[in-house]
């Protein structure tokens, strides 16, 4: 099933294959939503990263 961690480089490409099957309207009903709801959650993990880096790196030019 789903790995407990995920690097943001996995969760960025897992998007890319998303929107992919989106463009390519290869979904049908039952999955596009349970793909939209992926596509959600890692969108949310990645901003949580980029902002937990940004924060890291300011920290470090402080």
């Amino acid at each position: 099933m789903e790995k407990t961690t995920i690097t943001y480089t996995e969760a960025s490409a897992e998007i890319e294959a998303i929107l992919q099957r989106l463009r390519n309207e290869e979904l049908d009903v039952d999955s596009l939503t349970r793909e939209v709801t992926r596509a959600t959650k890692l969108i949310t993990l990645c901003k949580e990263r980029l902002l937990k880096t940004e924060e890291e790196v300011n920290r470090i030019f402080e």
